[in-house]
């Protein structure tokens, strides 16, 4: 590998002479503006770096600690106000990412076998059908650094290697979350035990140096490099090497030079943050109210992950440099988020995520690059399935018809933009914290944390509508509710009568069934799910099927309803899959 100073140098010379190719302009499936029509439909193919760190919380004010990344990549690009994951758990959540598709499409709904992780990962086909594979085949060098799925170890890393990258450096488990004892894997060379290095610092050096050589290879082809490090996960600790049974989770370790940063700083008193009556449904709703001690030790564990999270600050400061360095900045897109959210303390949850509240599944989003305005905010939902769609529209490769996404938009607006998010989950829910503290003892650990659910931003309405395995249903109007304590769903004994200014049962219908069609779709049914439900096209958002004149159809439509619970997705106990469907005055079953 060449020296970073050598190989920027040498760009610097040769950046003139980048070669160009036709690329023209494209557009979104639902008609609006592209990159493709903001910037250079001929010149040199832009670079992407992809960060992409782990467990990053939004709601919890974690961006009001990191002044580069906001710098640097915020300051400089859009945030996406409201992007979230479809899935609030490591594994599910990046295979979705790096394959545009639905966990219910990828089949990959957990972090170990049989459900999930690095083997689910490639029995189900992906390693040979995935995004480093597909800009491979677009001219693109790829290459990879940091955490790439769960159960990916030091004993199946090579059955088989991951495919897609020119190079890669993949930490492995168990030592992936072992923040003083990481072990990479570089190609197909044998695991290097880096013991007594701390993560992050193993990661920058690896990160830099394969920017080094991406941009030396730039001139004929252009890069797509993604660096993945771990915090602000919790620190994973093993009883010893040999036994992986026996472990637990504890606060990240953050660099030396980080130790004892924001003493002061505490979780945020939001108005969910312990709350004296219990909230949610099914096992959140039987938690006890956090006493003082345990409180005290999460705001520590809170600080824990704002000084790990100083260290992915210092490097995105040291990406930017280096690629201004070479003069390739301005021809980069910097993408930056996390796999998914976070609580500590809301709902009286100790840490960790798996839930569908606003902690778990909003997450930072920036992209900055060429011809995409400074300082903006797109109001819009965006999710992680819209980001390989994004990838291609900026390589200007023709979308795949197993997207489940769209490109997300590169200015502010929603113009005919979706306004829906389709969040789903299997399995067990659990705490990383210090539980011990918790009254009575009680488990880390819950089943039946299996549900579908559903986000709605649109024009006067802010909503999040579930259904469980254990067919509880909740139902939030986040504008007037944003902490998400009052469940408005009927079952839930609530007095509402009225929602949006409708009969509130009028209200569930429609969202039930946009459910019904979310919870097993497939290419544009993900995106344009209303068109299934009314094939004519009259009907393109919530606020168009509250019309009196579907009244009878909703009121006659199949419910999305469990069979029973599962850990992984059993298609069995999943309920209907397929809905009626309007045709005027008459409605049948559709497929």
């Amino acid at each position: 590998m060449k020296g970073l100073a050598q190989s920027l140098l040498a760009l610097s010379i040769l950046s003139s002479s980048v070669l160009a190719f036709d690329r023209p302009a494209l557009v979104l499936q639902d008609g609006s503006a592209t990159v493709g029509d903001i910037h250079r439909t001929q010149g040199p193919r832009p670079n992407i770096v992809f960060i992409l760190v782990d467990d990053q919380d939004l709601q919890l004010g974690s961006l009001s600690y990191t002044p580069h990344i906001n710098r640097y990549i915020r300051d400089q690009g859009i945030f996406y106000k409201n992007h979230f994951v479809t899935t609030a758990l490591c594994c599910p959540s990046r295979v979705s990412l790096w394959t545009g598709k639905q966990a219910h499409n990828t089949n990959v709904t957990e972090i170990y076998p049989p459900y999930g992780g690095y083997p689910k990962f490639v029995t189900e086909g992906h390693n040979d059908n995935w995004l480093p594979l597909w800009l491979q085949d677009a001219g693109y060098n790829t290459y990879y650094t940091g955490k790439l799925f769960n159960s990916h170890t030091v004993d199946n890393y090579h059955s088989p290697f991951v495919r897609g990258f020119n190079s890669s450096d993949f930490a492995l488990d168990p030592y992936t979350y072992q923040y003083l004892h990481p072990v990479y894997q570089r190609d197909q060379d044998d695991p290097v035990d880096y013991a007594g290095r701390h993560t992050i610092d193993v990661i920058r050096q690896k990160a830099l140096g394969y920017l080094d050589d991406a941009i030396a290879e730039s001139e004929d082809r252009p890069f797509f490099l993604t660096i993945a490090p771990i915090a602000p996960h919790s620190n994973f600790e093993m009883a010893n090497d040999s036994d992986v049974t026996t472990f637990r989770f504890s606060a990240p370790i953050p660099l030396d030079r980080h130790r004892g940063w924001f003493p002061n700083a505490k979780v945020p008193r939001t108005a969910n943050f312990n709350p004296d009556s219990p909230s949610g449904v099914n096992w959140i709703r039987t938690l006890p109210q956090q006493d003082q001690a345990s409180i005290d030790s999460n705001d520590e564990f809170y600080r824990a992950r704002l000084r790990a999270l100083q260290g992915v600050d210092e490097l995105v400061e040291d990406v930017i440099h280096a690629l201004d360095s070479a003069a390739v900045l301005e021809n980069t897109y910097i993408f930056y988020t996390s796999d998914n959210g976070y609580h500590i303390g809301q709902h009286r949850l100790h840490p960790g995520k798996e839930c569908g509240f606003e902690e778990d599944i909003r997450v930072p989003m920036f992209i900055r690059g060429p011809g995409i305005p400074s300082g903006e905010e797109v109001e819009a939902p965006t999710t992680h399935i819209d980001l390989a769609p994004t990838i291609f529209e900026i390589a200007g490769i023709p979308l795949r018809d197993e997207f489940d996404g769209t490109a997300v938009p590169f200015e502010p607006g929603q113009d005919g933009r979706k306004e829906h998010v389709h969040v789903e989950y299997w399995g067990k829910a659990g705490f990383e914290g210090e539980t011990s503290r918790m009254p009575n003892g009680g488990p880390v650990a819950f089943r039946n944390n299996t549900y579908k659910a559903l986000r709605v931003l649109g024009d006067g309405y802010n909503l999040y509508y579930s259904v469980w395995c254990t067919n509880e249903h909740e139902l939030y109007d986040l504008a007037t509710d944003p902490h998400e304590l009052t469940n408005l769903h009927p079952s839930a004994n609530s007095t509402a009568e009225q929602l949006l200014g409708f009969p509130i049962e009028k209200v569930i219908s429609r969202l039930d069934a946009l459910l019904l069609v979310l919870k097993s779709c497939q290419g544009i049914s993900c995106t344009k799910p209303w068109d299934v439900l009314h094939p004519a096209g009259d009907v393109q958002t919530l606020r168009d099927a509250l019309a009196d004149s579907f009244d009878v159809f909703y009121q006659s439509q199949v419910r999305v309803e469990y069979g029973w619970c599962e850990e992984g997705y059993i298609l069995e106990a999943e309920g209907a899959q397929v809905p009626a469907v309007y045709q005027g005055t008459r409605w049948s079953d559709w497929w």
